[in-house]
């Protein structure tokens, strides 16, 4: 396992300024990721963050939830009132739990579930469990993503395009579709975007052909449910300081050194700087007018 490398914000500067900028330490890791082992560790408490009190009451479901944007979604949900279910592979379980703490601080109950979304029966199961053991479902957000670089088209092999989709796209698919028979009206789904399914990336057709996919799909469903009173929207992310890009296979250790230093801002956001956005759009009050919007958060760049 990797040391363990700190960088803490000074809290004297606006954070826009104080975040962590590259280089980073040279490093990669084995698939799935996991975040105890990546340096620095990425950032997800958001002591900056002030809680009202906006989820108070509702149960989310937060795919990925053991690590990277995931992880943060879930504490700022359970720092807003929720209980929260997450998903993660049996892998990753390590990261999973240091969520399931940060949650119970909180004072909120969390519930992990183990699979492999690339399943549909995993993400029947899901909700199926997260409505029992929760008594409801009000927030869908689905956020775990498969993603290798290639460089070029022919080194894409056809079962690493059928996994990304399938863990991308299909299982948003999937667990929407599983999910609608318990949703209310004020319920809200939410997905992670990316700025590759915004400007597409040369080493990444397949997760970047994904991410438009989602956020498409993700247009479509509002139209589909905007009657019922379900909102559907979408956040897009520039680079972001999670396991997802240390881990993956096609990535240099350059790469992973210099990541998100192309931003405008020079560096990646952490992922407690974007999990506020999913409390926007989670929360009835901040956004009952808004649904069909994919948000970019991209650190500078315009689009």
């Amino acid at each position: 396992m990797a040391s363990l490398l700190l960088f803490v914000s000074d809290m004297s500067q606006p954070q826009i300024k104080s975040e962590p900028k590259p280089p980073f330490p040279k490093q990669k890791l084995d698939k799935p990721g996991i975040e105890a082992e990546l340096e620095p560790r990425p950032k997800y408490e958001a002591p900056r963050y002030k809680p009202a009190g906006k989820l108070s009451g509702k149960v989310a479901l937060v795919t990925g939830g053991d690590s990277g944007i995931g992880r943060a979604v879930a504490v700022i949900y359970a720092r807003e009132g929720a209980d929260v279910a997450i998903t993660a592979l049996a892998a990753e379980r390590q990261d999973a739990e240091e969520t399931r703490e940060a949650i119970e601080r909180a004072g909120r109950r969390c519930l992990v579930i183990e699979g492999d979304l690339s399943d549909p029966n995993v993400c029947r199961d899901a909700v199926e469990r997260t409505v029992y053991e929760m008594g409801h479902l009000d927030i869908l957000v689905h956020n775990a993503a498969h993603q290798n670089r290639k460089k070029t088209l022919e080194d894409v092999e056809d079962q690493e395009w059928d996994r990304t989709f399938k863990t991308n796209v299909y299982a948003y698919y999937w667990l929407v579709k599983a999910a609608l028979p318990h949703l209310r009206a004020g319920a809200s789904i939410i997905a992670t975007g990316s700025i590759t399914g915004i400007q597409g990336s040369s080493e990444l057709p397949d997760y970047s052909a994904t991410k438009g996919a989602i956020h498409t799909l993700t247009k479509t469903l509002a139209q589909n449910l905007v009657k019922k009173g379900i909102r559907v929207n979408c956040i897009a992310p520039g680079p972001v300081w999670t396991p997802l890009n240390a881990a993956d296979e096609g990535a240099t250790l350059d790469k992973v050194a210099e990541f998100g230093k192309k931003t405008p801002l020079e560096r990646p956001a952490q992922p407690e700087e974007i999990a506020p956005a999913y409390v926007f759009f989670a929360s009835d009050a901040d956004s009952s007018f808004i649904t069909g919007v994919v948000l970019p958060a991209l650190g500078g760049e315009t689009i």
